[in-house]
């Protein structure tokens, strides 16, 4: 693995760490059935700068479904944009 696929592979886990945590995690604290996870507020919070294509990579993966053991419903909006909307049932 290169060091540029390596940095990407550390930030995907980062990304998918935080939303399973913050929105996952607290979904089903609240007993809430759907949750949708935006790009923009994700990159906010981890004061990214132009990160939006990995976050929608990371929450769009299988892997983020199979580590949350949830199933995406949805993708509305733009491909890898601030105003892509993930969402999941719990």
């Amino acid at each position: 693995m290169t060091p540029n696929e390596q940095e990407t592979a550390r930030i995907s886990d980062i990304i998918r760490k935080y939303c399973k945590n913050k929105y996952i995690d607290d979904g089903r604290k609240k007993k809430l059935y759907v949750v949708g996870i935006r790009a923009g507020d994700v990159h906010d919070e981890l004061n990214y700068k132009n990160r939006y294509p990995a976050i929608c990579a990371a929450l769009g993966s299988n892997k983020f479904e199979e580590e949350c053991q949830i199933k995406r419903i949805a993708i509305i909006g733009p491909i890898n944009g601030v105003n892509t909307l993930f969402v999941y049932t719990l």
